[in-house]
């Protein structure tokens, strides 16, 4: 395997099925732990594997969003997964997995966003900022360095730690993933028709005040996808994965029974 790669597995070696988990932007394996560890998922093989460039692992030399579905689709494969989980910024290659057609499986979708404007503000400031010649690397090494703090109410007690995680990544990985991540962003106006043209099943999994936008258009368009679901959890945020995994483990045992179909 190679180097950038940061795993986590859990669950039997010797199951049929697999579920590929990817974290989001900033975010490593360690926030899949306690899904994994929730009892539904106990009979399934799980594998986390960090976005390489996360968590100061080794970022590829191409951080578009198409070579991430590329290089996690190729994954999934080496390691026998017929589900994908994806968070955030994972969950968009997932998307885009399946909307390539490297992935035909079903898949998770844990707050996705569909479109630019679904971005939360800061990030999307950031962003800009960050391309602003002898600005960019250190606006992401200034927030890095703040975020560890700013996230803390964001995250439940037991799992504060995790801010500390998002806060331990290279600026400059960063600021590349990033930008790369909006212009994929731009090359859509909206990533709804790409989720339901797929064809593959799809949870679209998103807290009840998520800080992450769905606009009317977008919330309509996936009600009428007969391939989606979509799932609200109770009292989770953005991070309903970490909130609420339990919950969030019933989804995924719902999307592996329909691997199993």
């Amino acid at each position: 395997m190679s180097e950038r790669w940061e795993v986590r597995q859990a669950g039997p070696a010797d199951t049929s099925h697999r579920v590929l988990m990817i974290p989001g932007a900033l975010c490593t394996t360690a926030f899949y732990a306690d899904l994994m560890a929730e009892p539904a998922l106990a009979g399934l093989g799980t594998i986390a594997a960090t976005l390489p460039g996360f968590g100061r692992t080794e970022a590829p030399e191409d951080v578009s969003l198409e070579h991430y579905a590329r290089l996690m689709a190729d994954f999934a494969a080496e390691n026998g997964c017929d589900t994908v989980v994806g968070h955030s910024l994972g969950a968009n290659v997932a998307i885009e997995m399946a909307a390539a057609g490297l992935f035909t499986g079903p898949v998770v979708l844990l707050s996705p966003a569909f479109s630019r404007g679904d971005e939360s503000r800061p990030l999307s400031v950031l962003n800009t900022v960050a391309r602003v010649p002898g600005l960019g690397t250190a606006a992401w090494a200034g927030t890095l360095k703040r975020l560890p703090q700013e996230m803390a109410d964001e995250l439940p007690p037991r799992a504060r730690a995790l801010a500390a995680v998002m806060g331990d990544n290279d600026p400059a990985a960063c600021r590349r993933i990033v930008r790369q991540y909006y212009a994929y962003l731009d090359r859509y106006p909206s990533l709804v028709p790409r989720l339901c043209e797929a064809g593959v099943p799809a949870w679209v999994v998103r807290g009840d005040h998520d800080e992450i936008g769905l606009t009317d258009a977008e919330r309509r368009g996936l009600e009428a996808c007969r391939n989606v679901r979509t799932v609200a959890v109770p009292d989770a945020g953005h991070f309903a994965l970490v909130e609420q995994p339990a919950l969030v483990a019933a989804v995924v045992l719902e999307a592996v029974t329909a691997a199993v179909r």
